[in-house]
C-alpha cells in the first residue's frame, strides 16, 4: 500500500458496505470542493472519469 492509499483503504474499512447514490457522492464532492477549493481541479477531474467510465468499455 502506497502512503496515499490510506484514505481510500480507510474509506473502504469504514464505509465499504454501505450504499449511497451518485447524487450523494456528487454533493459530498462538492461539499469538499467548497472547503477546499485548491483541489477543485483534481475533484473536477475525478468526477469526469467516474462519468465517463462506461465510455471505454465500448
Amino acid at each position: 500500500m502506497y502512503f496515499t492509499d490510506r484514505g481510500i483503504e480507510e474509506l473502504t474499512e469504514r464505509r465499504g458496505a454501505e450504499r449511497v447514490s451518485l447524487e450523494w457522492l456528487g454533493e459530498r464532492l462538492q461539499t469538499f470542493v467548497d472547503l477546499h477549493p485548491e483541489f477543485e481541479v483534481a475533484v473536477d477531474r475525478f468526477a469526469t472519469w467516474l462519468a465517463r467510465s462506461d465510455d471505454d468499455l465500448d
